[in-house]
């Protein structure tokens, strides 16, 4: 059980993931603040916090099916050795670059919506 006195919910309000994802919350009667993640990115500091956090690699933080990420040939460049404050710089510059939903509570931090590790660490 997780401590959900806060949820930050970070979406794409066009995304059908994000709406699904909402569509969860909003089921299992967990309240949450919502954030556009292009009119409010998320900084290189929250990232690398949310990063640290989540356990997770930078690279699981890029919204990889995206068409900025293909335009911008990012995959290349991580795999050529982009360092991880670079990394957390350029997704800072673009709301699009960032894999969405992410929710993040006061001790856990989700990077897309999988439902069975939502409930996991939100129920």
């Amino acid at each position: 059980m997780t401590d959900t006195a806060y949820v930050l919910f970070i979406e794409y309000p066009k995304c059908s993931t994000c709406k699904k994802a909402k569509k969860w919350l909003d089921e299992h009667g967990i309240a949450y603040t919502d954030r556009h993640i292009v009119e409010d990115n998320p900084t290189a500091a929250e990232i690398a916090e949310w990063q640290e956090r989540a356990g997770l690699p930078v690279r699981r933080f890029f919204n990889t099916s995206g068409m900025r990420y293909r335009e911008l040939g990012l995959k290349a460049k991580l795999d050529a050795g982009m360092t991880d404050e670079e990394a957390r710089e350029l997704l800072a510059t673009d709301g699009m670059l960032v894999k969405r939903p992410i929710v993040v509570t006061g001790d856990t931090v989700l990077v897309g919506f999988r439902e069975a590790a939502w409930a996991e660490a939100l129920l």
